[in-house]
């Protein structure tokens, strides 16, 4: 019976740990002419292979955000001023991110290993 308990606080403690261990990126492109991609607040340049949350935050109706890498193409509209979030599985690559209108000077990229 100690042990079914046991196992009991276990799962409770475990479980909702591991459901909210998807790594979080943030992304936000304008009101200027700006465009990053943040873990915890610091500029992502390596990743692991994996799986992520990508939280968007378009503040301009003139710039959108457009990710690109090996097995992925997810874009924000241009018009969207607001918040998107994916969720995308990495893998090993490059990626790139860019403003599509501004792409020569909005743009920024990271490794996956």
């Amino acid at each position: 019976m100690k042990l079914v308990a046991l196992a009991a606080i276990v799962a409770v403690l475990i479980v909702p740990a591991a459901l909210g261990s998807t790594p979080v990126l943030n992304g936000t492109d304008g009101p200027g002419f700006t465009i990053t991609l943040k873990k915890s607040g610091v500029k992502v340049t390596k990743l692991k292979h994996g799986t992520y949350v990508f939280k968007i935050a378009d503040k301009s109706g003139i710039h959108n955000f457009h990710l690109k890498g090996p097995g992925v193409d997810k874009k924000t509209g241009v018009s969207l001023v607001g918040t998107k979030s994916w969720t995308v599985t990495l893998k090993a690559g490059k990626y790139t991110y860019v403003c599509d209108p501004h792409a020569s000077i909005m743009k920024g990229s990271f490794t996956v290993t």
